[in-house]
C-alpha cells in the first residue's frame, strides 16, 4: 500500500540558546520593529521578565494571569492592549502567561513573541483556549501562534523539580496524544517521538541534578517537538479530557496532564500497535505503559487527581462532559463506561495497567 497523507508544520522562527534571552528577544523586537511592547508575565516571573525586557521599548507590563485563562482577564487583558496602542505581545512564563497572550492576539491581531520559562509546549501551537463558567473553549487560529519563540534553559533553572516533572509530562502528553490525534501522520509522528526521546532523557538529568544546563536544554527541545507535533496532528482523548478536567474543576494543567496520561495510554495503546510501538522504542520500554511507568517512577511523577482537588463525587458528571468531545476517530470505542472507569483509576492513582503484557 503506498504511503497517503497531508501534513501541514507551522511557520514559526525559533531562538535557542542558554544565557541568551535578552539578547535574542532584543534582536527579535528589532526585527520585527516593534515600537510598543506589551509585557505579559505573572507576578512570580515579574523578576525573569524585568531582566529580559529592560532593554525592550515597553509601554505596559501586564500580570494579571490566571491558569485556564478565564474570560474576565482575558478581556482585560485585550482593554489593556488596545488603549496602550501595543505593536508587540512578549510573554514570559508558563502555559497560562503564553495562552494569555494568545486570548489578546485572538481579537487584536497583535502578534506575540513567547520566552517559555517552563515545558509547555503551548507556544508552538496555534490552540487557544478560554474559561467561562466552568468550561474551557478551545479553537483553533494562526493569528494566536507566536511569531517567534525565545528559548532559553536558564530562565528554568528556578523552576522547582516537581513542577519540571509535571510540566515536562505535559510534553509527554502532546507528544504521545500526537500519535493517534485526528491529523496523525508520519511527518508529526517523526516530530513526536523525537520530543517524547529528549523530554524523557531531559526529565531524567533533570532529577538527578536540578541544575544540569545539558538536562534543561534537552527538555526545553523536546517541549518544543511536542508542540509542534500537536499543533500538525490535533488534539486526542487525553487533551479533550484534561480539558474539561481543568476548566469544569479548576485543576492544576500541568498536574492534570501527568496524571491522565498513562490511563488515556493503556487505553488507546492496544487499539493503535504501531504508533504504541514507536512510543514503547521513544521511551525504551518494552511496551509503551511499561515505558511510560518507568519514567514516571524515576520521576516520582504526580499520581492522583484527587491529590490536586478532583473530589470523588465529580466522576459521573466529569465522564458526562468529557464524553462529546472524544474524537470519533479514537483508536478504541470509548464511552460512558470507559471514561468513568478511566476517571475512578486516575482518582485513585491505581498503577496503571500493562495490557499488552499480560
Amino acid at each position: 500500500m503506498s504511503l497517503t497523507f497531508e501534513n501541514i508544520t507551522l511557520g514559526q522562527r525559533v531562538l535557542f540558546g542558554y544565557g541568551r534571552a535578552a539578547l535574542n528577544l532584543g534582536a527579535e523586537v528589532d526585527r520585527l520593529r516593534a515600537q510598543r511592547v506589551m509585557v505579559i508575565a505573572a507576578p512570580s516571573e515579574a523578576e525573569i521578565a524585568d531582566r529580559v525586557t529592560a532593554h525592550l521599548p515597553v509601554v505596559l507590563r501586564h500580570s494579571d494571569v490566571r491558569p485556564h485563562v478565564p474570560v474576565a482577564q482575558a478581556e482585560a487583558a485585550r482593554a489593556a492592549a488596545t488603549e496602550c496602542r501595543a505593536d508587540l505581545l512578549v510573554c514570559v512564563g508558563g502555559g497560562s502567561t503564553t495562552g494569555l497572550a494568545k486570548a489578546v492576539a485572538l481579537t487584536t491581531r497583535v502578534p506575540v513573541v513567547a520566552v517559555p520559562t517552563t515545558y509547555a509546549g503551548s507556544e508552538a501551537t496555534n490552540v487557544w483556549g478560554l474559561t467561562e463558567a466552568s468550561r474551557k473553549t478551545t479553537g483553533v487560529d494562526d493569528g494566536v501562534l507566536p511569531v517567534c519563540v525565545v528559548y532559553d534553559s536558564e530562565l528554568t533553572l528556578s523552576l522547582p523539580v516537581g513542577l519540571s516533572v509535571a510540566s515536562g509530562l505535559n510534553a509527554v502528553a502532546h507528544c504521545v496524544d500526537s500519535m493517534w490525534a485526528p491529523r496523525a501522520n508520519p511527518v508529526n509522528q517523526a516530530f513526536a517521538m523525537e520530543g517524547l526521546r529528549a523530554v524523557a532523557e531531559g526529565l531524567r538529568r533533570v532529577v538527578r541534578e536540578p541544575d544540569d544546563i545539558a538536562g534543561r536544554d534537552a527538555t526545553l527541545y523536546g517541549c518544543y517537538l511536542s508542540g509542534v507535533a500537536f499543533a500538525s496532528a490535533g488534539s486526542g482523548l487525553h487533551h479533550k479530557i484534561c480539558h474539561v478536567l481543568g476548566g469544569a474543576y479548576d485543576l492544576p494543567h500541568a498536574q492534570t496532564h501527568a496524571t491522565v496520561l498513562p490511563y488515556v495510554l493503556e487505553l488507546n495503546a492496544p487499539g493503535a500497535p504501531d504508533a504504541a510501538q514507536r512510543i514503547a522504542t521513544a521511551l525504551g520500554g518494552a511496551t509503551p505503559v511499561a515505558g511510560l511507568n518507568t519514567l514516571r517512577e524515576e520521576l516520582d511523577a504526580p499520581r492522583a487527581l484527587a491529590d490536586h482537588g478532583m473530589r470523588r463525587e465529580d466522576i459521573p458528571e466529569a465522564a458526562r462532559l468529557v464524553l462529546p468531545q472524544v474524537p470519533p476517530d479514537n483508536p478504541v470505542p470509548v464511552g460512558q463506561e470507559e471514561i468513568v472507569d478511566l476517571l475512578a483509576r486516575a482518582w485513585a492513582g491505581k498503577p496503571p495497567r500493562d495490557r499488552e503484557a499480560t
